[in-house]
């Protein structure tokens, strides 16, 4: 099934673009439809945010939701509308070793459509395989309720972001 496919080793700022995206894509694709309101939407983001902190390499993320921007609103038990594109924005910011990658997922409004962006990503010297033998180490901490002490992957990077960058919120 592989025959005819050539492999290519990825930098390390290649594989955090790539990690960037798949991190922006899934809050897009996981929680979009999902019930949302005025008093509930800075819960959700809060909730969306602690979700993607859990992933490798990310520093920081920050998610707003604006429910103002979406469809009609019910009435009585149905007074909610439902997480749309127009609504989200999301901000991640990567780290590995010495590279840093910032990205963010807006709504443009003259595009009318949900554009992912790289604000900003630094340059390695070396090209290096971030899937192959130069993978930066996993940190790891215990999991809870793990059997016979196995140990899970922790998120890289810093667990407070830097002056500057995008922060969790609490």
């Amino acid at each position: 099934m592989t025959e005819g496919i050539h492999r290519t080793a990825l930098s390390r700022r290649e594989a955090l673009l790539f990690e960037a995206g798949i991190k922006l894509g899934g809050i897009f694709h996981q929680y979009l439809g999902i019930p949302v309101a005025p008093r509930t939407a800075d819960g959700l983001a809060r909730v969306i945010e602690a979700a993607v902190g859990l992933q490798p390499y990310v520093a920081a993320v920050r998610v707003r939701i604006d429910p103002r921007r979406g469809g009609p609103l019910g009435r009585g038990r149905f007074a909610y509308r439902y997480l749309t594109a127009e609504m989200l924005t999301a901000e991640v910011r990567l780290v590995d070793g010495p590279v840093r990658v910032a990205a963010r997922l807006a709504f443009e409004p003259a595009l009318r459509y949900p554009l992912m962006r790289v604000d900003a990503a630094s340059a390695t010297g070396a090209r290096r395989s971030a899937y192959r033998r130069d993978r930066p180490r996993r940190r790891t901490s215990p999991s809870a309720g793990s059997a016979g002490g196995r140990r899970t992957p922790r998120a890289h990077g810093r667990s407070t972001p830097r002056r500057g960058s995008p922060r969790r919120s609490a």
